[in-house]
């Protein structure tokens, strides 16, 4: 019973560190960001993908051995749903995740990124589209906790 309260807490930690860090990156990013706010952005960057390898290890960790076992998810179409949202997320996390990694030389010689109006733009509907996936999970992972569609 702790176990399965510890991974699930984990699991949990995982899920909130992804919305805060995403949030974080959407509400600092600008079309001239100063250096501060660009090391921020690349810092919570770096979370998101920690965060995010956590959740998808813990959680099919969490599905297998802990709560209703694996056979029960591999059935439910809201699992495989809430997954390929996930999968969507991270796809649309890598070209922000490019630019900003790409800003880590500039940053170390102390310089602020110049963010092309194309940029920002992209940049911007991508990570608020990933937020509006992230909402979407969540609404597929209570369904599938309810076993609707089973």
């Amino acid at each position: 019973m702790i176990a399965s309260s510890l991974v699930a807490a984990l699991h949990f930690i995982a899920a909130f560190g992804i919305a805060a860090t995403l949030f974080l990156e959407w509400l600092t990013f600008s079309r001239t960001p100063t250096l501060a706010e660009a090391k921020r952005i690349a810092l919570a960057d770096r979370w998101y993908g920690l965060f995010a390898m956590v959740l998808l290890v813990v959680g099919f960790v969490r599905a297998a051995q802990f709560e209703k076992g694996w056979s029960f998810y591999a059935h439910s179409p809201f699992f495989h749903l809430k997954l390929t949202l996930f999968v969507l997320v991270g796809l649309l996390s890598i070209y922000p995740t490019v630019r900003f990694i790409r800003w880590a030389p500039m940053l170390k010689a102390g310089q602020t990124p110049k963010v092309t109006e194309r940029e920002y733009t992209l940049i911007s509907r991508l990570l608020a589209a990933q937020m509006a996936l992230l909402v979407l999970i969540v609404i597929a992972a209570s369904l599938m906790a309810h076993a609707v569609g089973l």
